[in-house]
C-alpha cells in the first residue's frame, strides 16, 4: 500500500474556492528502462485519479508514462456542503488506493 499526504481546509464558508493538494508516494517505472540485467523493467505507474465531494466527481486525471514518482496533484472546487471528500487512485498490477476527508462549511 502506497502512503498518502492529502491537504484539505478543515472548514470553509459556502461558495469559497478551496484548494486540495494530494501526493501519493508510489513507485513508479515507466516500462521503458533497462534493469541491471539489460531486459526492460515493466511498467509500474498511477494511470488515474478522481476526487468526489459528497459523491460527485470535482476532479479527475489520467496519467501516463512522463509523470514522475510520486505525483503531486493540486486542484480547486468549490466548497458547496460539509462531508466527505474522495480520493481514488488506480494503477498498473491491480494497484487501488482509496483515502477520505473530511470538511466543514459554514455560512
Amino acid at each position: 500500500m502506497a502512503s498518502t499526504v492529502i491537504n484539505v481546509p478543515e472548514k470553509a464558508r459556502r461558495g469559497e474556492v478551496i484548494e486540495i493538494r494530494t501526493l501519493i508516494r508510489h513507485t513508479m517505472e515507466t516500462g521503458f528502462r533497462p534493469g541491471a540485467d539489460g531486459s526492460i523493467q515493466p511498467r509500474d505507474i498511477i494511470q488515474r485519479f478522481s476526487c468526489r465531494y459528497n459523491g460527485e466527481q470535482v476532479f479527475g486525471a489520467e496519467l501516463f508514462s512522463a509523470v514522475a514518482a510520486n505525483p503531486y496533484i493540486a486542484f480547486h472546487t468549490v466548497a458547496t456542503d460539509s462531508g466527505t471528500l474522495v480520493f481514488h487512485w488506480e494503477g498498473d498490477n491491480g494497484f487501488s488506493q482509496t483515502e477520505t476527508a473530511k470538511i466543514t462549511v459554514t455560512d
